[in-house]
């Protein structure tokens, strides 16, 4: 009997001694906090226990220069919303002012997010009420060349390659992610890029999943070269300089089967010298649109006006890019026309003229706008089942 004893209790501390081991190799995870170095791993504070509430934490990552921050979440369990308005982790390319690449809440676990740099940022915020274990997440430094299938963006600067959707072809994109790839060229030649396959939840304002081109390496309204969505592949783009951001973002509803797309180096005169001369005989396709909207705001430059126009009724759209925040919906709106009247902020305006390639509205010398009256509404009614 004894001896069962002493053997019971050798097991037991040898238990007890296992336990404690695995306690002290376990790491504490606290709120936010700089980390550097070529891989690491990322908790919420306290994981795998439940997160604190009203809480802002914030990692900022740095590995050695010349390479990007690979992110992949191994666990996520923060409360659920479908616009992740109260618990939630953001996730941005760089420390400050850097482009988000998505903000995740639930169980919902994105593919692998890439920095466009050296540098990315978490942030997790949370409200007065609690619910889950938080994240888990490792990062590690990768070449910008050898990021490999499963990730999403990051820096392209070989004189050809290919860029596709998270899980494409195997299965449909994933829902939330913000995928940003900048394409650089040397200074002598511009940059082509061409859709082979492209299947994104269509919308005809492309509010909700959409592709973003800009000429340049930031997001600039005024630089967009086109907002596409839908499952016919955009025309080919062609760079004005050396730069191209390629951005695309899923919501975190319908997701689609994504797309595959290809760039290519070319000299500055590619684009005037090689493009098909276009034919007069082709019909000339306008793309009217008729709104209704106040001026969020106004900026003249080099004698046109530059407006942002909160939405209020949409009579005639054409291919309008429509922004969407909340239920809040606004587009940007160029006035060149000279006898318009002079639009103010805080002012509620009739807009009839066309829509550019893209996406932004144009008001020429043909066209009109006007301050909105109570009368006006009912002819406005009737425009709209007219032709322009």
């Amino acid at each position: 009997m004894r001896g069962t004893c002493s053997l019971f209790c050798a097991w037991s501390l040898l238990f007890l001694t296992e336990v404690c081991a695995q306690a002290q190799r376990r790491p504490t995870f606290t709120c936010g906090g700089n980390i550097t170095g070529d891989s690491g791993v990322i908790g919420s504070q306290g994981y795998p226990g439940v997160y604190p509430p009203n809480a802002k934490c914030v990692w900022r990552i740095t590995v050695p220069e010349g390479k990007v921050v690979v992110l992949s979440f191994r666990s996520i369990d923060l409360e659920n919303d479908n616009l992740c308005r109260y618990d939630y982790v953001d996730v941005h390319s760089g420390h400050a002012g850097g482009q988000r690449l998505g903000r995740f809440c639930g169980t919902f676990k994105p593919g692998a997010l890439v920095s466009m740099g050296n540098k990315m940022l978490l942030q997790m915020v949370s409200d007065a009420n609690t619910a889950g274990s938080g994240f888990l997440a490792v990062f590690s430094a990768a070449h910008p060349h050898e990021r490999g299938e499963q990730y999403c963006g990051g820096r392209l600067d070989r004189p050809s390659g290919t860029f596709k959707t998270p899980n494409w072809p195997e299965k449909d994109y994933p829902a939330g992610v913000t995928c940003s790839w900048h394409i650089v060229a040397p200074k002598n030649q511009i940059i082509e890029v061409k859709f082979e396959k492209f299947d994104v939840e269509r919308d005809n304002y492309c509010r909700y999943d959409h592709v973003s081109i800009f000429n340049g390496a930031e997001i600039n309204d005024a630089k967009r070269i086109g907002k596409y969505c839908g499952d016919s592949p955009p025309a080919p783009v062609f760079s004005d300089g050396n730069q191209l951001l390629v951005q695309f973002l899923s919501d975190l509803s319908l997701t689609a089967d994504g797309f595959i797309g290809h760039y290519k180096f070319r000299p500055k005169q590619f684009s005037i010298t090689t493009m098909p001369p276009t034919t007069t005989t082709q019909p000339v396709t306008t793309r009217p649109i008729l709104i209704t909207g106040t001026v969020i705001t106004a900026v003249t430059r080099e004698g046109s006006m530059y407006a942002t126009v909160s939405i209020l009724n949409v009579y005639k759209e054409g291919s309008l890019a429509i922004q969407q925040a909340g239920k809040t919906m606004s587009t940007k709106i160029i006035i060149l026309c000279k006898k318009c009247p002079f639009i103010r902020r805080g002012l509620t305006y009739v807009f009839m003229g066309q829509v550019e390639e893209d996406g932004r509205g144009k008001i020429a010398p043909q066209h009109f706008v006007m301050a909105v009256k109570a009368k006006n509404q009912k002819g406005l009614n009737v425009l709209k089942n007219k032709r322009c």
